[in-house]
């Protein structure tokens, strides 16, 4: 029986389990998934290696931390310096990450997007904001402090702080912070969020599972938006090939881990 587990600060909320369990289960799959509440990232590794994980997500704020963990770092996540999936090789923790093709996954019914602001400047907002560039998408950062946009201004068309942001018209505005998750907070003031939406077509979060104040936003200026259970679906069928190394079909995979919404 392997052990897979999803790691973060907070984690009770996390759909991972329900998720891959309903593929383990109703594909006989000899595997179970469980949620680990780590404080310090920096413990990643050795808790990962104490309890002989096959394999693992990491949530925030431990996705850089997880690259820093692991022997080896693969595809994209190589490139943005960012791991939010972990497979055991014969004792060695090899890196991927499957958030930003789950994103994209999930913003394919808002069709062709040009431009987009994201706020924050973790590691969410970093494998983003680097896919959407590959993808020929103008991008915006917008985070509160200027040292985390250092890492994005060789990468994106423009990045601001609060103090220098003046929106420009956008077809798509997403949150990749944790504002929201467990509290009633914005990712940015409420004027700086009034004049981002107040300029774009569509809206997303990254959080799931509830309506955080920046969709209800949303919502009230009548803009067409979505949570991250898209994106979680979608990173999470690409999460689950590599746990099971392939060995089940994709869309089986897709078949159970979307039924798993519906408990």
């Amino acid at each position: 029986m392997k052990l897979f587990a999803i790691f973060g600060d907070p984690v009770e909320h996390s759909r991972s389990p329900l998720m891959h369990n309903s593929v383990f289960k109703n594909l006989n799959y000899p595997a179970c998934y469980t949620r680990i509440h780590l404080k310090d990232g920096s413990k990643l590794r050795e808790t990962f290696l104490s309890l002989k994980l096959s394999g693992a997500n990491i949530t925030v704020p431990h996705k850089e931390a997880a690259y820093e963990a692991c022997d080896e770092v693969r595809g994209f996540a190589k490139t943005v310096g960012v791991v939010n999936t972990i497979i055991n090789e014969g004792g060695k923790l090899i890196g991927y990450n499957t958030d930003a093709d789950g994103f994209m996954y999930a913003i394919k019914e808002f069709g062709d997007i040009k431009k987009i602001l994201v706020l924050g400047a973790g590691g969410t907002a970093k494998a983003l904001a680097s896919r959407f560039v590959q993808d020929n998408i103008e991008v915006t950062v917008l985070n509160r402090s200027a040292s985390r946009l250092e890492y994005f201004k060789d990468i994106v068309s423009t990045c601001h702080t609060w103090d220098s942001f003046k929106a420009e018209k956008y077809d798509l505005v997403v949150n990749t912070t944790s504002a929201g998750l467990k509290d009633e907070e914005l990712p940015a003031p409420l004027h700086i969020i009034e004049e981002a939406l107040e300029n774009t077509s569509y809206a997303a979060d990254a959080i799931y599972g509830k309506v955080t104040p920046f969709l209800k936003l949303a919502q009230e200026k009548g803009i067409t938006y979505k949570d991250g259970a898209d994106m979680l679906l979608g990173q999470g069928v690409l999460g689950n090939e590599l746990f099971t190394n392939n060995e089940l079909k994709t869309e089986d995979i897709k078949t159970y881990m979307s039924k798993s919404f519906e408990l």
